[in-house]
C-alpha cells in the first residue's frame, strides 16, 4: 500500500487523502522507473446540489466518508502501489501499479463504483450520490499531465451522460466484460479447478508481538481477468447466486489449512450477508466446523454492520447457538459504518475489530488519538478486547499496545500469505 505520509504538507486537509500536486510527482516517479500505471477518476455527479440540500457540512462529511471507502476499498483489494487522492471538489483519483488487464481493471472501477454508491447518513437525511469514473492504462512513453489531462477530459465527457457510469479515457467505450453466464461458470469451474486460493493475514498480540492466529482472505486466481479479491470474488458470486457455496468452500479449506497450525493459534473466518440469509447457517456453519476437526474454541467470526443491516436478531441467534460451541466473535470495521451500538447489546460479542481508518492518524493527530481512546474505554466496558487492522508502521503499533489493544494485524508485519508461508513463519 502506497499513501502519502500523514506530515506530508500536501494532503488535503478535509479528507487526508494526498492532494493532486502529490499525485502528479508519484505518478511521474512511477513512470520514470517504467511501470505500467493505471488509473482512475471519480466524479460525483451533481454533488453541488448535495450542499444545497443539507449545507455544506453534510456535504464535508460525505466527502470524507467517500475517501475512507476509496482507501479501505484500495487497500483490501490492490496489492502492488497505489495512492489514493483527492483532485478537487467532488473528485477523486486512484492511481495503481499492480498488474492487471484492461478488463480487470474495469471490474475494478465497477466494484468501487458500487461501494461509493451506498448510502451515506447525514445529520438531515440520506445521502445517495451517483459516482462516475473514467479509466486508462498509461501509454508507453506518456508523462504524468498528459494522463490527467486525458483522465479529465474523458470524466467531463462521461458526466455530461446520464446513464453511463463507466468510460475509458481513450475514447473507447466500456467493453461488455464477461456475461452472468459465463462469470458463473468461472466461478463453478473455479471452485471445482482449486483456482480460489485462501491467504492467511498473519494477526500478533499487541503486549508481546507473538504470533496469535490469522484471518482468512480468499482470492479468484482468474485465468482471464486476472487477480480478483475477496470483494470482487464476492460481487461476482452474489450475481450468480453462488455465496453461501463459496463461503463454505472458504472456510473448509481455511479450516483444513488451520487443522496443522501449531499451538493455540486462531483462525478468523469473515461472515457474509447471504450466509446469515440461510436460516440453518448456525447449524450447518456448525457440523462445517465439527466435520473439520478444528477446535472451536479457536475460531472467530467476523461480521460487519453490512452484514447485520438486514436483521439482528436473527444474526443474534445464530451467534448465541454458534457461541455455545465456544465460537467467538468480532464486530469487524468498526468506524467505517454507521456505528450502530445497539449491534454491541444484542449480539455475543468478544472483539471490536477497528477498521484501519481508527488508527491511521492516532500517532499525529490528538483528536484521532482521542477517538481512539474512548472507543477502547467503551470495549474495556463492555469486556470486549480491541483487535486493530491496517498497522503499518511501528508508532502505531506501539500505541496501540500503550492503549490496550490486544492485538494487530498489517504490513508492518506482513501481507497476507499464502497456507505454507504462514505455516512456516507458525513453526519458526
Amino acid at each position: 500500500m502506497v499513501q502519502a505520509p500523514a506530515t506530508d504538507p500536501a494532503r488535503d486537509a478535509l479528507t487526508g487523502l494526498a492532494g493532486r500536486d502529490a499525485a502528479r510527482t508519484r505518478l511521474a516517479e512511477w513512470l520514470a522507473e517504467g511501470a505500467q500505471v493505471h488509473a482512475m477518476l471519480v466524479g460525483l455527479r451533481r454533488f453541488d446540489a448535495v450542499n444545497l440540500a443539507y449545507g455544506a457540512a453534510a456535504g464535508d462529511a460525505a466527502l470524507a466518508e467517500i475517501a475512507n471507502r476509496l482507501k479501505h476499498f484500495a487497500g483490501d483489494e490492490l496489492d502492488g502501489g497505489w495512492l489514493a487522492v483527492r483532485s478537487g471538489g467532488g473528485q477523486f483519483l486512484l492511481l495503481s501499479t499492480e498488474p492487471c488487464s484492461r478488463e480487470r481493471w474495469q471490474l475494478v472501477a465497477a466494484q468501487l463504483l458500487d461501494g461509493l454508491a451506498r448510502p451515506i447518513a447525514a445529520a438531515g437525511g440520506t445521502l445517495r450520490l451517483s459516482p462516475r469514473a473514467a479509466l486508462l492504462r498509461g501509454l508507453e512513453g506518456e508523462g504524468a499531465d498528459s494522463m490527467l489531462d486525458r483522465l479529465g477530459h474523458a470524466l467531463e465527457l462521461l458526466v455530461a451522460q446520464p446513464g453511463r457510469r463507466l468510460a475509458w479515457a481513450d475514447g473507447e467505450g466500456t467493453r461488455a466484460g464477461r456475461s452472468a453466464a459465463q462469470l458463473e461458470a468461472d466461478l463453478l469451474q473455479a471452485l471445482d479447478r482449486d483456482e480460489i486460493e485462501v491467504l492467511f493475514q498473519p494477526q500478533y498480540a499487541c503486549a508481546s508481538d507473538r504470533l496469535i492466529g490469522a484471518e482468512a482472505l480468499a482470492r479468484w486466481n482468474h485465468p482471464t481477468l486476472g487477480r480478483i479479491g475477496a470483494g470482487g470474488l464476492f460481487a461476482i458470486a452474489e450475481r450468480t447466486d453462488h455465496v453461501p457455496q463459496l463461503s463454505r468452500h472458504i472456510a473448509r479449506i481455511a479450516l483444513t489449512a488451520a487443522t496443522r497450525w501449531p499451538g493455540d493459534l486462531r483462525l478468523s473466518l469473515n461472515v457474509t450477508p447471504n450466509d446469515l440469509a440461510a436460516g440453518d447457517f448456525g447449524v450447518s456453519f456448525a457440523a462445517l466446523v465439527k466435520a473439520s476437526r478444528f477446535p472451536a474454541w479457536r475460531l472467530t467470526l467476523e461480521v460487519t454492520e453490512q452484514v447485520l443491516l438486514a436483521d439482528v436478531a436473527a444474526a443474534a441467534t445464530a451467534f448465541n447457538g454458534l457461541a455455545a460451541s465456544g465460537i467467538k466473535f468480532a464486530l469487524d470495521d468498526f468506524g467505517a459504518g454507521f456505528c450502530n451500538f445497539r449491534y454491541l447489546k444484542l449480539l455475543p460479542l468478544d472483539y471490536l475489530k477497528l477498521d484501519r481508518s481508527m488508527i491511521e492518524g492516532v500517532a499525529t493527530d490528538p483528536r484521532d488519538l482521542a477517538v481512539l481512546r474512548a472507543i477502547i474505554a467503551m470495549a474495556r466496558a463492555l469486556g470486549l478486547q480491541v483487535v486493530v487492522e491496517g498497522v503499518e508502521n511501528e508508532a502505531q503499533r506501539l500505541l496501540a499496545g500503550a492503549e490496550g489493544c490486544f492485538a494487530y494485524q498489517g504490513f508492518l508485519r506482513s501481507p497476507p500469505l499464502a497456507a505454507g508461508a504462514f505455516l512456516t513463519d507458525a513453526i519458526a
